[in-house]
């Protein structure tokens, strides 16, 4: 671990691996999110599942966490020794001239990003841990015996001061996808004659992964 911390190549490929790791898993987040659109029960059935298999609470949820934690001490390191190696050159050079404006602010979109997670745990996943494992329900039902996943979504985005702020947060992690796809691509040494494909599949899970979770919170919304 040391010697990656200590290798400029070694931490961008790390930081690369953890966002292909991060962007599998929101993908996969999105899949099941998407269901709350089309069918309740459908909804229901996957977050249940997802929520009582044992592989998926005590491996999968773990692995993700330190992911997550990971993906945003690398880029905080990563950032401070770019700004660092930076002061000099520009002082002498305009530092938006080899650079796009998100690539300079990566720093920004990923503490925004951070900031929703955190409201994102509030909102969702500290209850399901406090549901599951301190009053000890494991069955996700209502008193009606519905499953409480679909209602406990739908009443979540019944306030427009906490939709506004999820779509903003999709909004700029949109913008870090669209820098931080390709660039991990780059940190893995993937640029050969698939490069130009992988910008165009990038730019389109960047752009269309977070419209997706933005339909998703207007239509719970204005559905009340």
């Amino acid at each position: 671990m040391s010697g990656i911390f200590n290798s400029s190549i070694g931490r961008k490929f790390a930081m690369a691996l953890s966002a292909f790791f991060l962007m599998i898993f929101l993908l996969q987040h999105f899949a099941i999110n998407i269901l709350s659109v089309f069918s309740e029960e459908a909804f229901n059935s996957a977050s249940h599942f997802m929520g009582t298999f044992w592989v998926v609470q005590y491996i999968f949820q773990p692995v993700l966490i330190f992911g997550v934690i990971f993906h945003f001490i690398m880029g905080f390191v990563l950032e401070i020794r770019n700004r660092n190696a930076r002061k000099i050159s520009y002082v002498k050079n305009n530092g938006g001239a080899n650079s796009t404006w998100m690539s300079r602010n990566m720093i920004w979109s990923g503490l925004t990003i951070l900031a929703f997670l955190v409201l994102h745990f509030i909102d969702f996943w500290i209850p399901e841990i406090s549901t599951k494992y301190f009053q000890g329900d494991m069955t996700g039902l209502l008193p009606d015996g519905n499953f409480r996943y679909y209602e406990e979504l739908h009443h979540k985005f019944e306030n427009p001061l906490r939709v506004a702020a999820y779509c903003l947060a999709f909004v700029f992690l949109s913008l870090h996808l669209l820098h931080g796809f390709n660039s991990a691509f780059q940190s893995v040494g993937a640029n050969n004659k698939y490069t130009k494909g992988l910008k165009g599949f990038g730019k389109a899970y960047a752009i269309l992964i977070p419209l997706g979770f933005v339909f998703i919170a207007l239509y719970h919304h204005f559905n009340h």
